[in-house]
């Protein structure tokens, strides 16, 4: 006999009262998911988790009353079979290594439509870890990843940099133009940018002064050279 799948029932812990009223009528008419509470007053929410022992909850990451990331330690901590999911307009990526290290299972934004919530309800429920498409889909996603598996959130852990890329990290540091660093590595101009398009790409930053700013931390190009997993050119 094919076993019968319980219910989800999800705990909704939202401060923007439309938005939580709209939440909790959007996942009604599905029978697999019950939204067993709702509130924006998250002074009780420990308090919530424990009577009602949801199987997933779903979080707002900014509120307003108490700090989101605290209730992600203490629901690892204190219901280890209950999953998070972080809800957010626009995730700042240090937010969501923040979260995964508390145990968060996984984030949503705020404006997504109504198949990717029931699909991230869904596989969180059944124990998968998930992110947003545009995160999931970048080189972004190897170092989320990394910290999941391992319980690790430096970037110099997670990264696969190749040696090339490693040496463009250091020449950038030192505060060599793209033409100096071709001129140095006796390559092209062009070269120099796919790598430094790629190095971007990887440690998700932005612009040459944060990789600038990354070697002289510590993620220094020295600790990277003795630390990042190598892919040889």
């Amino acid at each position: 006999m094919k076993k019968i799948k319980s219910k989800i029932r999800l705990l909704l812990i939202e401060d923007n009262r439309i938005l939580r009223d709209g939440m909790t009528e959007m996942l009604k008419p599905f029978k697999d998911i019950q939204v067993i509470a709702s509130s924006g007053n998250n002074e009780n929410t420990i308090l919530k988790i424990h009577s009602l022992k949801p199987n997933v909850i779903l979080l707002d990451l900014g509120l307003r009353s108490q700090n989101s990331l605290h209730v992600v330690e203490v629901v690892r901590k204190e219901f280890p079979e209950a999953r998070v999911i972080v809800m957010d307009l626009v995730p700042v990526h240090a937010d969501i290594l923040q979260f995964i290290k508390a145990g968060a299972s996984g984030f949503i934004l705020k404006d997504a439509t109504l198949a990717e919530f029931l699909s991230t309800i869904r596989a969180v429920s059944e124990g998968e870890k998930v992110l947003p498409d545009h995160l999931a889909e970048s080189l972004f996603s190897q170092i989320i990843e990394f910290a999941l598996r391992n319980g690790k959130t430096e970037v110099k852990d997670a990264v696969r940099m190749t040696d090339r890329e490693k040496e463009v990290v250091k020449l950038i540091g030192d505060a060599m133009t793209n033409k100096e660093i071709a001129v140095r590595l006796n390559i092209s101009s062009f070269t120099v940018k796919s790598h430094v398009h790629n190095i971007l790409e990887k440690l998700a930053l932005h612009s040459r002064l944060e990789v600038a700013n990354f070697s002289m931390t510590d993620g220094t190009v020295k600790s990277i050279t003795d630390s990042i997993s190598i892919i040889k050119n």
